[in-house]
């Protein structure tokens, strides 16, 4: 769980949101954001993210040298489910319903974690903890957060899967983190890319506002906390 939890943090430190200073845009007369400082532009893309409710968040990038891959849907509920890891490193489910999390890894994952003998003991089942440690990576007020950094500045428009996007750079010695905002409709965080520096990482946001139906496991289908103890032996 450990190494599974570091995946999951390099997710969600990358994807913080951010406030700035004043920029410039390529884009004149069409741009909804003109006058605006990058503070303000970041600010508005932080408030209309977190007040979809639902959203989902899919990227790839590195954990310590290792390749990562983040799947995950988020409902308004701040119930979630998803994937993280890669074919290489093995993949772990996490889905979090309720006041629970629950986490499953498939043979690859705990072997590459040194956790072949919990992988075993679990045979595929899910293991059951209250929710807090993996409840996290659901948190859109963490997802979205805006504390802490400034200094951005805006750079020319560009394009997301077709989707004109204003752009906002935070360069932090050997590391530029890219914001790209929505410009047209409401005005959502589409993607942020993390170059440079320890664990890069790219993660493309969408659906926004769409439904996220999450449901917790089957009882047979879940290992307790508890129980997991009794079957480790401790």
């Amino acid at each position: 769980m450990a190494a599974n939890r570091k995946l999951l943090a390099a997710a969600v430190v990358c994807a913080a949101a951010v406030v700035g200073v004043t920029g410039c845009s390529s884009d004149g007369g069409n741009d909804p954001f003109k006058g605006k400082s990058a503070d303000q532009i970041a600010k508005k893309a932080i408030n209309a993210s977190k007040g979809a409710g639902s959203f989902k968040v899919t990227g790839k990038g590195e954990q310590q040298g290792k390749p990562m891959q983040v799947d995950f849907a988020v409902a308004k509920s701040d119930d979630c489910q998803g994937k993280t890891g890669s074919p290489s490193t093995g993949i772990g489910e996490i889905l979090v319903s309720g006041k629970s999390s629950y986490f499953k890894g498939d043979d690859k994952f705990w072997k590459s974690t040194g956790s072949s003998a919990l992988g075993a003991k679990l045979k595929g089942r899910w293991m059951k903890s209250p929710q807090g440690q993996t409840a996290k990576t659901c948190d859109r007020d963490q997802m979205f957060e805006s504390k802490g950094l400034k200094g951005l500045e805006r750079g020319d428009d560009a394009e997301i899967d077709g989707k004109k996007t204003a752009v906002l750079t935070k360069k932090d010695g050997g590391q530029t983190v890219t914001y790209h905002v929505a410009l047209d409709g409401k005005p959502y965080f589409l993607q942020i890319d993390k170059k440079g520096g320890d664990d890069p990482v790219k993660l493309n946001f969408s659906d926004y506002g769409k439904p996220v139906v999450v449901k917790a496991p089957a009882a047979d289908d879940v290992v307790e906390q508890d129980d997991l103890k009794k079957l480790m032996g401790s």
